[in-house]
């Protein structure tokens, strides 16, 4: 697979074909979007990679603060979306660790020939969206248009990602 970057307009993405990567994806409540806005300004100064760096750092720190609904707690919820994660394990993609936290979710996985990061996430997150909606007799926007990726650089950031995934809930 050529490796390639792509964007719906809001984050740059790498399809980097077999290289492992960790993805992040939240619910569509779970940062207001004034608080969003507040940060672009608070950046746009910045260069790109760094602009992206300190972005990604904010939103990251903000997300264990559990801002919005919280809809993943729900046992039904988060069991759904663990199951979603699980279904092409071994097919689409190498699941390497994972973790469902209130209102975000965090993978590590290594994508199979023929299968892109963006297949897989819009996977993942067209399904449970639908599902959860569902289970919550409701219609809302589900989950927040984006996801944040980064490809996996050697064994040590491979090890720090593992670690960090599980050590979330903490």
């Amino acid at each position: 697979m050529t490796q390639e970057w792509h964007s719906r307009g809001y984050i740059r993405h790498w399809e980097a074909g077999e290289t492992p990567q960790a993805i992040t994806f939240r619910l569509a409540d779970s940062l207001p979007s004034a608080l969003l806005e507040q940060w672009r300004d608070e950046l746009c100064h910045l260069p790109d990679d760094e602009f992206a760096l300190k972005r990604r750092a904010r939103i990251e720190k903000a997300l264990d603060l559990n801002q919005g609904a919280g809809d993943l707690a729900r046992s039904e919820i988060a069991e759904l979306v663990e199951n979603a994660l699980l279904h092409f394990d071994a097919s689409r993609y190498r699941l390497h660790a994972w973790c469902i936290m209130p209102n975000h979710v965090h993978t590590l996985l290594t994508p199979m020939v023929g299968h892109t990061l963006s297949q897989i996430t819009h996977s993942w997150k067209s399904f449970t969206a639908r599902k959860a909606n569902e289970l919550l007799k409701r219609t809302k926007t589900f989950w927040a248009p984006e996801y944040f990726d980064r490809a996996i650089r050697d064994e040590a950031h491979y090890e720090n990602t593992v670690v960090y995934i599980a050590a979330n809930p903490v």
